[in-house]
């Protein structure tokens, strides 16, 4: 299995890779804020909200977007067919995970996250930039459905035959606590599985064998069927990414808790 992960310096040697900041903070302030007080140098600012979500509705707060929308935003950052994209927050991975499966849900076939994100790029002694790049128009065709995704029903029925995983905070899956959503729990039926769980304290991704310890813990094993979901399928993307690197495939919910709970007739579970 090639892994989707890439190193600062493995990035810092490939060549002709589009290189995508993927830096966004839930409240604000603005990710372009942080792109322009220094980036990996000819990295391309792209907005979670605008380019890799469709704007908040019955979806969720952060709905897929059509093809033919993803396919112009990739086009603009100069996202083409027959070269690499690597893309990186300072998040440990969990809003650059969106872009990597997005991407990948639209049909590329090379896209790769840079693992411990612009942290580990800095601690590695590697150079920042405030050069802002004028990428050339890319040729990246959107092709849907190269990543598996989930309905709420098939999020539903996936909580019953299979596994579901909430990748929220465990305060926020319990029902303590909701600081986004109008309503409180989790999914009847998932298990709670919080992101933070999926790297050490450096910000990098577990080894693939205690990632695949951490979710054998859970009930995810091969040949089980495996989805995720969060508040708005963000860093449920990152808990997608997590299973690739341990080499077990798993469904995204996109729209997530914030459309689980658009429909008052859907069922709300509280507690561990």
């Amino acid at each position: 299995m090639t892994s989707p992960l890439i190193t600062p310096a493995e990035l810092s040697a490939l060549d002709g890779a589009t290189v995508l900041d993927v830096r966004w903070r839930l409240g604000g302030p603005p990710g372009i804020d942080f792109y322009r007080e220094g980036h990996v140098e000819g990295a391309v600012f792209c907005d979670l909200d605008t380019d890799l979500a469709a704007p908040p509705g019955a979806g969720g707060r952060h709905p897929l977007p059509n093809a033919a929308a993803f396919q112009a935003a990739m086009r603009r950052l100069g996202v083409s067919d027959g070269r690499p994209v690597v893309v990186y927050d300072d998040a440990a991975a969990t809003v650059a995970a969106r872009a990597w499966w997005a991407l990948r849900y639209f049909g590329h076939q090379d896209v790769r996250v840079l693992d411990g994100g612009l942290p580990a790029w800095t601690e590695a002694g590697l150079p920042v930039t405030k050069e802002v790049p004028r990428p050339e128009e890319g040729d990246f065709t959107a092709r849907p459905d190269g990543m598996p995704a989930l309905s709420a029903d098939e999020a539903a029925e996936l909580a019953t035959r299979g596994v579901l995983l909430d990748a929220r905070a465990g305060e926020r899956y319990r029902g303590e606590v909701e600081p986004v959503d109008p309503v409180a729990g989790h999914v009847p039926g998932a298990l709670s599985a919080p992101t933070t769980g999926n790297v050490g304290p450096d910000g990098r991704f577990l080894a693939p064998e205690a990632l695949r310890a951490r979710f054998a813990g859970l009930g995810v094993r091969d040949g089980v069927a495996t989805g995720a979901y969060c508040g708005s399928g963000v860093t449920a993307a990152h808990e997608v990414l997590a299973l690739e690197v341990a080499g077990l495939p798993a469904s995204l919910y996109v729209g997530s808790w914030s459309d689980w709970v658009s429909d008052p007739s859907r069922p709300v579970a509280t507690g561990a």
